[in-house]
């Protein structure tokens, strides 16, 4: 028997691990999309995956199996069949001597884990553990990707005919970049066959090759499952759709393209969770983070996120969003797309075919009555002229900007067609940013740099000269630096996970003067520096000495 809405509230508010408030949203979204409401309160970050297991695991008076600790072999699992686990919601993760250790969401499902003792003969030790640990380990039973897609290549060379087995490749694709965090799909046709690759924590992997003449049916299902043109080979499409597997859903967005082999398509996998960060938990540096959180208390100006495509810019406007979330203001969004949907805040997508630009969207959005805006990106004049009056007449203003970094932000506005007194005037901070890989918190391990890491680094000065500011020392010989080993739970990689590193300018009055006079970027970056702000390679460098990352993922963000 499932635990009762009643006893979860009772276990998580009553004992102030949930804000009320945060378990009512999760209710009314398991209410309206049928999904378990402890599943939503993990994937939502009202509470973390291990405090939740704990906690019920005390009240089941049973222990807590974190999942992804064990490197679990492939013959336990199959001790309990595949459709039998899914439908029990338990899976076996250990074994010692004549014990089975068993971890499941239901641990009183006393009648099924009888059964499994006759059946093995073998004691069982029942464990509890979090529905997205189970399902994560349950995702053992689908095997090697390679594997699965040479038996459906093989069932199609048998049949033809059978599309069946092209919709299982389509729905094999999404689901093993689903399970192994990857943001993007590439599915690239080349003259020797289609390559298949994912995009995880910012580096692409290649996971699978199909032959190139199942390439246009794989073409035609993606395009029926994003109502694209199905007759339309010679012109770029893009196009959306909703995928669900078991408890999980996400949206993924398709851009098809066609190049001299056939349609490349590049699929975004928008997962909830992903967008579920802190301001916090961002990564930034307690000064900096200062320095944020006193812009968006401003009752106007703009908030400008800075850096490349992919760089975590409008994953840091959404953090912001957040804080700003409440039910005395009203927030409104032009994006292209809306990629996550937000409680209580009016969301509009650009929709070019119905003359619905950000320049347009935002007209109408400052005749709504808003107090807070945010503009998916700055990318003309009309747009930026808008924002800078919008964010001049009261408004706070959150957008993004594609500079390298806070500095060369004004001059790009500039670039625009916008007057300086008027970026002056109305920017209050501006955030520029990158993403790095996190070391693996499974493998970690200290390492010191031998003679040919040594040798290169002092052949890199600017990067030797930072890793002396921020150690305080000119000897690297013995300074202690992390890896990852590589293990299971990143897949060998060393890597799991991605943070950011940012320099997060300040407005000040000099700055503003700077400004309004067109002084160059380097003068203005001069300034800040003098007023405190930091580098993105001084923050990388920090977080490599702290071990959160490496010192080679710093040197290939900010050198490439």
């Amino acid at each position: 028997m499932q635990i009762t809405v009643e006893k979860l509230k009772e276990l998580l508010v009553k004992s102030g691990q949930v804000p009320e408030k945060n378990f009512q949203i999760a209710l009314m979204e398991s209410l309206s999309t049928k999904k378990p409401i402890d599943w939503l309160l993990i994937e939502k970050g009202y509470i973390s995956s291990g405090n939740y297991g704990k906690i019920l695991a005390d009240f089941y008076h049973t222990e807590y199996a974190d999942l992804t600790k064990y490197n679990i072999p492939l013959d336990l699992v199959k001790i309990i069949p595949e459709l039998v686990s899914r439908a029990q919601r338990a899976i076996v993760f250990d074994r010692d001597g004549v014990t089975l250790s068993v971890a499941t969401t239901r641990p009183d499902n006393y009648e099924f884990f009888k059964l499994l003792e006759k059946r093995t003969g073998l004691s069982i030790k029942v464990f509890f553990t979090t529905p997205m640990n189970l399902e994560n380990a349950l995702n053992m039973y689908k095997g090697d990707l390679g594997d699965q897609v040479k038996k459906l290549i093989d069932d199609l060379k048998a049949n033809p005919q059978n599309e069946e087995n092209i919709v299982k490749l389509v729905n094999l694709i999404m689901e093993y970049a689903h399970d192994n965090r990857a943001s993007d799909i590439h599915i690239e046709p080349m003259k020797i066959g289609v390559s298949v690759r994912f995009r995880i924590d910012g580096v692409l992997h290649e996971a699978v090759i199909y032959p190139l003449e199942i390439h246009p049916r794989v073409v035609f299902r993606l395009k029926i499952m994003s109502q694209l043109r199905t007759d339309e080979h010679g012109a770029a499409q893009d196009g959306r759709f909703s995928y669900k597997q078991n408890q999980i859903s996400f949206d993924v967005r398709v851009s098809i393209l066609p190049i001299t082999n056939g349609e490349n398509i590049v699929m975004r996998i928008l997962s909830e969770s992903s967008r579920r960060y802190n301001l916090e938990d961002l990564g930034f540096l307690p000064e900096d983070l200062k320095r944020v959180r006193r812009a968006s208390e401003k009752p106007y100006g703009m908030i400008l996120s800075a850096g490349p495509t992919g760089s975590g810019k409008t994953t840091c406007l959404y953090a912001i969003l957040q804080i700003l979330n409440k039910p005395t203001v009203n927030i409104m969004t032009i994006e292209d797309p809306v990629e996550y949907a937000m409680e209580h805040i009016q969301q509009t997508q650009v929709n070019l075919t119905k003359k619905l630009t950000f320049a347009n969207g935002l007209r109408s959005i400052v005749r709504q009555d808003p107090d807070i805006i945010m503009v998916g990106e700055i990318r003309d004049n009309d747009t930026a002229s808008i924002a800078v009056n919008a964010a001049m007449t009261g408004h706070l203003l959150l957008s993004t900007l594609h500079a390298n970094d806070a500095s060369t932000s004004f001059p790009r506005l500039i670039d625009m067609g916008m007057e300086p007194f008027l970026i002056a005037s109305s920017v209050n901070v501006i955030v520029a940013q990158r993403l790095v890989r996190k070391i693996c918190e499974e493998c970690v391990k200290k390492h010191r740099l031998d003679s040919a890491e040594l040798e290169a680094i002092k052949l890199n000065q600017r990067i030797a000269k930072m890793i002396e500011v921020v150690v305080k020392r000119k000897d690297f010989q013995n300074i202690e630096f992390f890896k990852g080993e590589g293990c299971k739970r990143c897949s060998r990689s060393g890597y799991n996970g991605r943070v950011g590193i940012f320099e997060v300018m300040e407005v000040t009055d000099e700055i503003k003067s700077l400004v309004t006079r067109k002084a160059t970027a380097r003068e203005i970056e001069i300034k800040a520096r003098e007023q405190g702000m930091q580098s993105m390679l001084y923050d990388g460098m920090r977080k490599v000495i702290q071990g959160i990352t490496t010192l080679e993922e710093i040197i290939r963000v900010t050198e490439s």
